[in-house]
């Protein structure tokens, strides 16, 4: 049994903290069950705080809870996936072309700088959510140079959901830093005030952020082969394909 330190504020904290942990390590998998009971009695707390821990869970989007069936990891389908980068896609072209449209000063130029070298640093630690983190900043610089208030919501929303996707689906097994070198083409373009060059780049840059997730259908082939399952089923379709063929006899 796991027993929360005093370093957590609360219990809920440390349940949050945990399971979330879980998930980005691939510990825990999209649609896998989380029981309240079993969660509670694994970590030595009551279910209240796992209730809660769940409930924040879900607000970030990483756990779906469904009425009178419990908690589960999200599973978000290819379909959805390849909709939300569409809308992304959209919504940050609008958002580089007016930043390009409406300049950018010096030190908000050092802003973008300091948070390419976070992203490079965390590429060659493989730290996901620090690479994630600075990703997600360098994208919302952009926002706020729209100066759209509107435009700003939106493009932080589509972030927060698409980060889900990347935790989930991401192998983060690229060997060159092709993120980095994306962004700084875009912050060139974005300073000269090339907003049509801004444009293509910011597209091409999240078409490739979304080529490179694993497809969740890909994904559950891929588990079923390192598991043996997919040769087993093979052998249990044909086994039955010879049993019918030789009834019909």
């Amino acid at each position: 049994m796991i027993r929360h330190s005093s370093y957590y504020n609360t219990s809920s904290d440390f349940v949050y903290l945990e399971l979330r942990a879980r998930i980005v390590n691939k510990q825990l998998k999209p649609g896998e069950r989380l029981p309240e009971i079993k969660i509670s009695n694994e970590m030595g707390v009551s279910r209240t705080p796992v209730r809660e821990a769940l409930r924040r869970l879900a607000s970030e989007g990483l756990v779906k809870v469904i009425p009178n069936s419990g908690a589960r990891v999200t599973a978000p389908s290819a379909a959805e996936v390849e909709g939300a980068y569409s809308v992304r896609e959209h919504l940050e072209a609008l958002s580089v072309s007016l930043a390009c449209k409406n300049g950018i000063d010096s030190r908000t130029v050092e802003r973008f700088e300091d948070v390419l070298r976070d992203e490079e640093s965390a590429f060659i630690a493989r730290d996901l959510e620090a690479s994630l983190e600075a990703n997600n900043n360098f994208h919302r610089l952009i926002a706020d140079a729209s100066k759209n208030i509107v435009l700003i919501e939106y493009v932080e929303n589509i972030i927060l959901r698409t980060n889900v996707y990347i935790l989930f689906y991401d192998p983060f097994t690229e060997e060159k830093n092709y993120s980095s070198e994306e962004h700084r083409k875009i912050l060139a373009a974005i300073i000269s005030g090339d907003s049509e060059l801004a444009g293509k780049l910011m597209k091409d840059h999240l078409r490739h952020s979304h080529a490179v997730l694993e497809k969740p259908h890909d994904r559950r082939n891929i588990l079923a082969d390192l598991n043996g399952l997919a040769r087993q089923n093979k052998e249990f379709s044909t086994n039955r394909e010879e049993s019918d063929h030789g009834s019909t006899k």
